[in-house]
């Protein structure tokens, strides 16, 4: 019996298949990453920037060589899923009673959906076109913002993020590593010019440079990924920030070309768009995981969530906010208890309740 049949155009079939999957963006690369790649990996972590992501150091060598990963790479397919919101998400922070959720993670849990997108791209390959493929999303080491420059979909802005002439910085990102030979697509020239929006916005100084991320000091590092108290003297700038941090990205003036996506499961859900910060503190484990249910917000349980929402609390100025906190300032986790009492000891001081704000 014949095996399956090669097309005539592997690249042309893989797009237009992409496309119909729900793909916003496809490009192709080699197996490689460019030095200067490499160069920046290596430096963040040798100056101890990636904080407590020990994931990055520990396959550091897989991430930084594609073909160390899987040797018999010999393309990258790179896939892109636009996220843009409709409404501006800096908005919430103006509403110091509110939470500010970060727009990746007001509804369905992304990995699921652009994993399950890539599943059937590369089954198409496999059948099609004969090909040995694998596929990644962020929780690999692969290192998605590089290849994703060199595959053309964009360049890595002042603030690391990708960033695309169409898509604005609004673009979910996907990898099949493929055994097929593909003409690689052009790489992805910088449009940043002078501009420098995204490093005067954040609120915690994350950039030491342009193109320099200092993730320690990132509030979606800090509201995410950090474990224990979050620093004392970053609480304040968190504002109502309580999952991650859009700042950099929202700025960026290329997101004017960016059309908000019309998918369902990307559009955030009403209730995760500025919640109530009293509503969220209240949340035992079984609230937590019911509302979160499906949400990539999941992932860091009730405790480091309540944390975040305390320390909201704590910089909201608003006296009604107190009884939320004190409710829990002897809740079992010591975090969840040394954030409800400095957001106890914020409030208590804040001209609003008749004392000094500190």
């Amino acid at each position: 019996m014949a095996g399956p049949a090669r097309h005539a155009d592997p690249g042309a079939a893989i797009r237009d298949k992409a496309l119909a999957l729900g793909f916003d963006a496809v490009g192709f690369c080699r197996a490689g990453l460019a030095a200067e790649a490499r160069k920046r990996l290596a430096a963040f972590l040798a100056e101890g920037r990636h904080g407590q992501m020990g994931w990055l150091r520990d396959r550091s060598e897989q991430r930084a060589h594609p073909q160390a990963l899987w040797p018999e790479a010999r393309s990258v397919i790179v896939l892109g899923i636009n996220y843009a919101p409709a409404d501006d998400p800096l908005d919430v922070l103006a509403r110091p009673d509110r939470g500010g959720i970060s727009v990746y993670a007001r509804n369905r849990d992304y990995h699921d959906i652009v994993k399950g997108r890539l599943k059937h791209l590369a089954q198409f390959i496999a059948a099609r076109l004969d090909a040995g493929v694998k596929v990644f999303v962020d929780t690999a080491p692969v290192m998605e913002k590089p290849l994703a420059q060199q595959a053309g979909l964009g360049w890595q802005g002042k603030h690391t993020n990708l960033v695309s002439r169409r898509f604005g910085s609004w673009l979910f990102l996907g990898e099949i590593y493929t055994t097929l030979e593909l003409a690689p697509d052009a790489e992805g020239g910088d449009h940043c010019g002078t501009c420098a929006r995204c490093l005067r916005v954040c609120p915690t100084d994350a950039f030491p440079a342009p193109y320099q991320l200092d993730a320690r000091r990132c509030i979606s590092y800090l509201t995410i990924e950090h474990h224990g108290p979050i620093p004392e003297a970053l609480r304040p700038k968190l504002g109502n920030r309580i999952y991650g941090c859009d700042d950099c990205l929202a700025v960026c003036p290329w997101n004017r070309f960016a059309t908000p996506t019309a998918d369902p499961k990307l559009v955030g859900r009403a209730e995760l768009t500025a919640p109530r910060l009293a509503w969220l503190a209240g949340l035992d484990d079984a609230g937590f995981r019911a509302l979160f249910a499906g949400s990539p917000v999941k992932r860091i349980g009730r405790n480091r969530f309540v944390r975040n929402v305390l320390n909201a609390i704590g910089n909201s100025a608003d006296p009604a906010l107190l009884p939320a906190a004190r409710a829990l300032a002897d809740d079992p986790d010591p975090v969840v208890a040394d954030a409800a009492r400095w957001a106890c000891r914020r409030l208590e001081r804040s001209p609003e309740a008749g004392g000094e704000r500190a």
